[in-house]
C-alpha cells in the first residue's frame, strides 16, 4: 500500500477512536494498534475474529559447534510435542482461540508417521537441516527460495480460509546463533554486542557462540556483500526464510503479522530490508528477553506490543500480543461514540459555550 494512502487511512481510524466516549488517546498503545489494524485493512471496521498461528520448524547445522545448550534432536522432539497439544504455545493459542499450524521445513528427523494424525501439521521439507555455516552456507540458493515459498504457501491458505491476523513463531535449535548471525552482518553490530544465552548457555558458551559468528561473517561477507536475501542464504535458517516468506507474501494480500520474539524478528527485518513498506503489516509482539533484541528493535524503528522479559520463543510472545490486539479491534467496532451514547464531548460542550459567550457579547 503506497505510504500516502495507508496515512490517511491511520488518520482516518484515529478519528474514529477520538470520538469514543473518552478522553482523546486515554487508550493509549491500545488505540495505535486499532488504527493500524483499521489500515491494513482498509476498514474502520477491523474484523480479526479468524487468527492463525504458523509455527515453522527447522534444525541447523551451526547446532553441531557447540552453541546451544541443547541437543539438535530436540527440534523433532517438540515439534511432537507442539502437535500433542502440551506445549506453552498450545496453551497460548487456546486460550487466544486462534488455531496453530506446525510447518516442518527442514527438522532432520523424519515425522511423517509420528505426524500422520494431526490436521494441522505440514511437512515442506527442503532438506534434512541447513549447513554448518562456519564451514560452508546454511542453504543453497535454490534451497532457501524453496523455504521462502513455503512461506508464501502458508498465507495464501490463510487468506483463502479467510484468517484475519497471523502470528508467526518457530522452533529450532541452534537457530539463535542464526539470526544473531543475520542481524550482526545486515544492522552492522559487532557479534559480542548480539549473541545472549539463547537456551541458556552460560558465560564461556557465549563467547564461543560470538567467536563463532565472527568467524562465519569472515567467511561469507565477500559473496554476500549488502544483500539480504544471500545473507539469508549463508547464515540463516529455513525456518527464517519460511517466516520472511510470510510477512512478504501477508504484506501483497494486506494481511496483518504478529512478530515473535528475536528469531522472528531476524525473519522481520530481512523482509522489510527486502520490501520497506512490510513494515505496514508488521505488529511486533514482545520484546524478547534475549539480550540484544531491544537493540534490534531500535534500529528497526519497532515498538514492541509487551515487554513480560520472556525469550521462550515458539509463537509465545506473538500470541499473547494477539490477545491484546483482538482487544484492539473490539474497541474500534464496538465501542460506543459520544454520539450514539448521548454523552456530552468535553470539547464540544467547550466550544458551544464559547459561541454562546460570544452571542451574548455582541
Amino acid at each position: 500500500m503506497q505510504k500516502e494512502v495507508f496515512s490517511d487511512l491511520l488518520k482516518q481510524a484515529q478519528h474514529k477512536l477520538d470520538r469514543k466516549t473518552k478522553p482523546v488517546g486515554s487508550l493509549g498503545k491500545l488505540e495505535t494498534l486499532a488504527a493500524q489494524l483499521a489500515a491494513i485493512q482498509g476498514s474502520l471496521e477491523p474484523n480479526i475474529d479468524k487468527k492463525r498461528m504458523l509455527i515453522f520448524a527447522a534444525s541447523h547445522g551451526i547446532a553441531a559447534e557447540g552453541v546451544s545448550a541443547y541437543p539438535p534432536e530436540v527440534t523433532g522432539q517438540m515439534v511432537l510435542n507442539f502437535l500433542n497439544g502440551g506445549a506453552a504455545i498450545n496453551v497460548l493459542s487456546r486460550h487466544g482461540k486462534m488455531n496453530l499450524h506446525v510447518i516442518d521445513v527442514g527438522v532432520d528427523v523424519d515425522l511423517s508417521d509420528s505426524a500422520k494424525e494431526a490436521s494441522n501439521f505440514f511437512s515442506r521439507r527442503v532438506t534434512n537441516g541447513t549447513k554448518s555455516f562456519l564451514r560452508e552456507p546454511a542453504m543453497t540458493a535454490e534451497e532457501c527460495e524453496a523455504a521462502l515459498k513455503a512461506g508464501y504457501e502458508q498465507v495464501q491458505l490463510a487468506h483463502e480460509q479467510q484468517v484475519r491476523l497471523l502470528g508467526i513463531g518457530e522452533m529450532g535449535i541452534g537457530n539463535t546463533t542464526a539470526a544473531a548471525a543475520l542481524f550482526s552482518a545486515l544492522l552492522n553490530i559487532h557479534p559480542e554486542e548480539i549473541v545472549g544465552p539463547g537456551t541458556g548457555l552460560n558465560e564461556a558458551g557465549v563467547r564461543h557462540k560470538a567467536l563463532v559468528i565472527q568467524k562465519a561473517l569472515d567467511l561469507h561477507r565477500e559473496k554476500s556483500g549488502a544483500d539480504p536475501v544471500a545473507w539469508l542464504q549463508h547464515v540463516g535458517g529455513l525456518e527464517i526464510a519460511a517466516m520472511t516468506g510470510v510477512i512478504l507474501e501477508a504484506y501483497r494480500l494486506q494481511m496483518p503479522v504478529v512478530v515473535d520474539g528475536f528469531i522472528a524478528t531476524s525473519a522481520a527485518m530481512v523482509a522489510l530490508q527486502i520490501e520497506p513498506a512490510a513494515k505496514q503489516i508488521c505488529f511486533f509482539g514482545h520484546r524478547s528477553n534475549e539480550k540484544a533484541h531491544r537493540l534490534v528493535l531500535e534500529k528497526l524503528d519497532a515498538n514492541p506490543v509487551l515487554d513480560l522479559e520472556m525469550r521462550l520463543g515458539e509463537g509465545t510472545g506473538a500470541a499473547l500480543a494477539m490477545h491484546l490486539l483482538d482487544a484492539a479491534a473490539k474497541i474500534m467496532c464496538e465501542m460506543a461514540t459520544f454520539d450514539t451514547a448521548g454523552v456530552s464531548d468535553s470539547e464540544q460542550d467547550a466550544n458551544k459555550q464559547a459561541r454562546s459567550a460570544s452571542e451574548k457579547n455582541d
